[in-house]
């Protein structure tokens, strides 16, 4: 068990037999009385985001969470399948699961799966992933203060705004946290 205080953004905890991951804290104490604790997690069986508010002192379950260095292969419909760099096993993920970091994901890449009693839970992503441009939109130009930019497609589906000079068949680099552009490579 843990204290609620502990909680942190990355943290994972078990409530009500569901695993949740901390995306956000927030520490809160008023002029009298308790403290509260605000967090907003997202359950990483069915990946619902929800809010959840503690007082200080409470605890949580936590959990020990295995991670596997793992090579993306290929999707069939809602499947993505990966391959352990170290067994070889490959387990397959659901799209609910990964959510929307399908997006990035490219034949070949090297990512870190979590498993929680064998089950696959979560991915890592590199903090950038270099995608080809296969559609690129004209820019229209008005008046803008700054940069004109456009709407690209990525070989991936991924639409991404970029600067006026990306074509199609360019190169781009995404920043996976945000889905931003980075630059061309």
């Amino acid at each position: 068990m843990i204290d609620v205080n502990d909680l942190r953004k990355g943290v994972t905890f078990e409530q009500d037999s569901n695993l949740y991951k901390v995306l956000d804290y927030e520490h809160h104490k008023p002029g009298r009385g308790k403290a509260t604790i605000r967090i907003k997690a997202r359950n990483l069986r069915t990946g619902t985001n929800l809010e959840k508010t503690f007082n200080s002192g409470d605890r949580v379950q936590d959990v020990r969470l295995d991670y596997h260095n793992v090579q993306y292969l290929y999707s069939d419909s809602s499947l993505y399948y990966f391959m352990d760099l170290d067994t070889y096993d490959q387990p397959a993920i659901s799209a609910d699961i990964l959510g929307e970091t399908v997006d990035f994901l490219k034949e070949g890449m090297e990512a870190k799966l979590t498993f929680y009693q064998g089950e696959a839970l979560d991915i890592e992503l590199p903090t950038s992933v270099d995608l080809l441009v296969t559609e690129a939109g004209i820019a229209v130009r008005g008046d803008t203060a700054t940069g004109v930019t456009k709407k690209v497609t990525t070989e991936t589906g991924l639409s991404v705004q970029v600067p006026n000079f990306v074509n199609e068949g360019d190169i781009i680099r995404v920043d996976t946290r945000s889905g931003t552009y980075i630059t061309r490579v």
